[in-house]
């Protein structure tokens, strides 16, 4: 298995940024991107949605954010409901348009699975995301949110 390249990241760095920039019509600012490695933990959030790969790839892109964003999300989105179901769809519905938006630099060999949702614990990511992962830390208005890529390619 190879490690994804610093362009493979820039496809989800572009892909998050145009997310933002379609759904909101505003720039999302990208804070870093760091290699989660050596104790390094991913920042993650409230609400995580993760999309698993397969055909020429393995592995997993999350979706972390916190509820208050995912709220005012749906609040520009003209979406009266913000239940706590409605939030997790929403976070799938981004981790599926991230990854959508991503697989366009990957071609059609990175197959992509419906996203899994959940509300989580701080430190629930870290115990999942293999060593080797990218952290994409992302801000919009006041708030923060990630982008975790944990994949390989399969030579």
């Amino acid at each position: 298995m190879k490690n994804i390249d610093e362009s493979d990241i820039h496809s989800f760095v572009n892909a998050v940024s145009g997310f933002f920039l379609q759904v909101t019509e505003e720039k999302v600012e990208i804070r870093s991107a760091y290699l989660v490695e050596d104790g390094i933990k991913p920042t993650t959030f409230e609400l995580t949605s993760y999309i698993t790969l397969s055909g020429n790839y393995t592995g997993r892109i999350y979706f972390s954010a916190p509820r208050a964003l995912i709220a005012h999300l749906l609040l520009m989105m003209q979406e009266p409901d913000r239940s706590e179901e409605r939030l997790l769809d929403a976070v799938g519905e981004i981790a599926n348009t991230i990854s959508g938006n991503a697989r366009k630099h990957f071609g059609e060999a990175m197959e992509v699975t419906v996203p899994v949702t959940q509300a989580t614990k701080p430190d629930w990511l870290e115990k999942t995301v293999s060593p080797r992962s990218y952290a994409i830390l992302v801000k919009w208005k006041q708030y923060r949110a990630s982008v975790i890529v944990d994949i390989q390619t399969i030579e």
